[in-house]
């Protein structure tokens, strides 16, 4: 089992600091294994999952997943082909933000982006997204969690 702690962005309203990663395996003990990349929402807002990764053409980013309240979703089907993947979420009900430091382009409707130089020279926004490393694993589920938020548990 993996762990990391992530700070939201300081230019949001909330604070959403926890993401934390888990081999699928140890959530999904008792149910036949699934190769794929999943994404769990434990927190009680709807968020947007944007995905950014490197396939046999280069960098590509992709989005918008939309996920209810404690609702989990598979971005990507199948075993995993690279050690690293890249995420950026928004908190519909209460703002705020996951992000990181690895910028990649997005924009506000459903979007899949071939590269990550001059996003917005090409029309799109700048991202800032947070590094998965799945170690290598083909399986890999990330779970977004709301601890530190104002008024949470």
């Amino acid at each position: 089992m993996k762990a990391a702690l992530l700070t939201s962005s300081p230019r949001r309203r909330r604070s959403l600091a926890l993401a934390t990663f888990l081999a699928s395996g140890c959530l999904l003990a008792a149910s036949p294994a699934k190769a794929d990349l999943r994404l769990c929402n434990m927190t009680s807002s709807r968020v947007g999952i944007a995905l950014g990764y490197r396939d046999a053409q280069g960098w590509v980013t992709e989005g918008w997943w939309n996920l209810t309240a404690r609702a989990c979703e598979t971005l990507l089907k199948g075993q995993l082909g690279g050690r690293f993947y890249y995420i950026y979420a928004i908190d519909y009900d209460r703002g705020g933000e996951w992000s990181g430091r690895s910028f990649m382009c997005t924009r506000e409707r459903e979007f899949t982006i071939r590269g990550t130089e001059d996003c917005l020279a090409r029309g799109f926004d700048r991202s800032g997204f947070f590094e998965v490393d799945t170690g290598e694993q083909k399986s890999w589920t990330i779970q977004l969690t709301e601890t530190n938020r104002p008024g949470g548990p």
